[in-house]
């Protein structure tokens, strides 16, 4: 599957500047995370479960 068939999105946070933002396509064996402004860049790829540590550990240290 090709990256211009994965359905692609950014976070609610986002802001509608399109500054610094990261787009997210979810796989079943995967998550890719790329750059909203060049997405021609290859995206990088994680496991699930990395990916949800990853947003877990993120959404916690929003709480602090």
């Amino acid at each position: 599957m090709s990256s211009s068939e994965l359905a692609w999105f950014k976070s609610t946070y986002s802001g509608g500047g399109g500054d610094n933002c990261v787009e997210v396509a979810l796989r079943t064996d995967a998550v890719l995370v790329r750059d909203s402004k060049d997405t021609d860049k290859p995206a990088l790829t994680v496991s699930p479960d990395a990916w949800s540590a990853f947003t877990t550990l993120t959404a916690d240290s929003r709480v602090s």
